[in-house]
């Protein structure tokens, strides 16, 4: 598993590919594997699904179809053959002319062509008769409410089965981190050293495993100046930051053995349910990470809007820190 943090890939393809090859090299091809690609198929998200077909070589793929809807061409072998990727090229399918000295026409094959094999896999093209299949814009609304249900599902972890209530999250006990041992990356978005802290504090983080050894070189934390490719084991919320003695305070249901391993906390751009934070039972004054009385004009703050009728969760302005 690797954490991408993004609920979509369009900001960064080309590591969503590099993740792509990063997951598929751990296949060992003893047991059938089932690809679920993603919803984007308009555009660049068509060209980068060619590429992926061509990276993963299928022996079957199932296009699921919307009645009288023309904007996909069936993923045929030879279409995926012919046509050029986001990243790969297709197959050249124009001859060039040329003449010789008695006037004959001698048609050569142009330049590239052959360089690439055609794939052989099966199309099964499927016609689904559900209601409202393929309406535009309901799907990404779904996927943001099953989202936020599986963070509130692993989250559920962090529960005593014994208990009725359900424990806020300032009832329940962190683990602690020192500052040296994991390396801090936030994925989507530029942060300035200063403000990394008011980025990490209260955020879902990805505890993930670099292969290289963590040197801290300063008494602050950690930086990566790049994004890595690597293994995610696992889930946690930073509770909180303990400046004075170096310490990130860290929620998480993954076990003890696995946390050994875990050396980088990457930080993308996938929030928290607000239900969580806002829906904290017990509480005697103000709730933590919550406030009505802030200065919004701030540059990176923003309001969270309530969800009307399943709408998605928008943002007055870019939030570059929390």
């Amino acid at each position: 598993m690797v954490y991408y943090g993004q609920p979509s890939c369009e900001q960064d393809t080309e590591r969503y590919l590099d993740v792509v090859k990063y997951v598929f090299s751990s296949y060992k091809k003893e047991v059938p594997l089932v690809i679920n690609t993603m919803g984007w198929v308009k555009g660049e998200g068509l060209l980068l699904l060619v590429d992926i077909i061509r990276l993963l070589s299928p022996s079957h793929i199932v296009q699921m179809d919307v009645y009288d809807w023309k904007a996909m061409a069936p993923l045929t072998p030879e279409y995926v053959h012919l046509t050029p990727g986001l990243y790969t090229k297709g197959k050249q399918q124009g001859k060039c002319k040329q003449m010789d000295t008695s006037g004959a026409e001698n048609w050569k094959s142009s330049e590239g062509e052959g360089d690439a094999s055609a794939p052989e896999y099966k199309l099964l093209y499927v016609h689904p008769e559900f209601p409202r299949a393929g309406v535009a814009g309901e799907a990404r609304v779904h996927s943001g409410i099953l989202r936020d249900m599986s963070i509130l599902g692993y989250l559920g972890q962090l529960q005593s089965p014994d208990i009725g209530a359900v424990l806020p999250l300032q009832s329940l006990v962190p683990y602690q981190v020192p500052f040296s041992a994991v390396a801090l990356r936030v994925i989507h978005t530029d942060v300035a050293p200063t403000n990394i802290m008011y980025a990490v504090n209260a955020s879902w983080v990805g505890l993930c495993r670099i292969p290289d050894e963590i040197r801290c070189q300063t008494d602050g934390p950690v930086l990566l100046t790049q994004t890595p490719v690597c293994d995610c084991l696992g889930f946690g919320i930073v509770r909180g930051v303990e400046m004075e003695k170096k310490l990130y305070h860290i929620l998480t249901p993954v076990p003890p053995e696995i946390l050994r391993l875990v050396n980088c906390l990457l930080l993308g751009n996938i929030a928290i349910p607000n239900c969580i934070l806002v829906g904290q039972q017990g509480v005697e004054g103000e709730i933590p990470y919550v406030t009505s009385d802030y200065n919004y004009s701030i540059l990176g703050s923003g309001k969270l809007k309530k969800k009307k009728h399943f709408k998605r969760r928008e943002y007055a302005f870019e939030c570059d820190y929390a």
